[in-house]
């Protein structure tokens, strides 16, 4: 059984989901989206903005749980347009550095034609 996880604050979801989900040391957290509280997307056409927003509400997820970004291990990007690819790596890499956690990136069409970026994480909660 797992635990949802929900920070205060958050956004409604689009879909039936909970933010992040928790079995034992280990956090899924769902693919978030560039969406406001009321379910409102969020810097539409600017793929860094969105990238900012949707990985910081990952961290928001991750610290409700008592972790924080250095306890992601593995992140599932999905990209709507191939050619934002580098501006999303620029912002990705002001987060994860010089260390970052395993990952795999698609591109693929989103939800809502104004959403350029979708992430989904897994973080460990436990000691290595």
């Amino acid at each position: 059984m797992f635990t949802p996880i929900i920070p205060e604050g958050a956004p409604t979801p689009i879909a039936p989901f909970v933010p992040g989900s928790r079995v034992g040391d280990t956090l899924y957290v769902a693919g978030m989206l560039a969406l406001g509280p009321n379910g409102e997307s969020l810097h539409p056409g600017d793929v860094k903005a969105q990238t900012r927003y949707v990985i910081d509400e990952i961290i928001r997820v991750v610290e409700a749980t008592g972790g924080t970004l250095a306890d992601i291990c593995y992140n599932v990007i999905i990209l709507k347009n191939r050619a934002d690819y580098a501006a999303f790596n620029e912002v990705y890499a002001e987060y994860f550095g010089a260390n970052p956690p395993a990952r795999y990136c698609i591109i693929s069409e989103l939800v809502r034609d104004e959403l350029l970026v979708e992430i989904a994480a897994t973080a460990y909660l436990g000691k290595p």
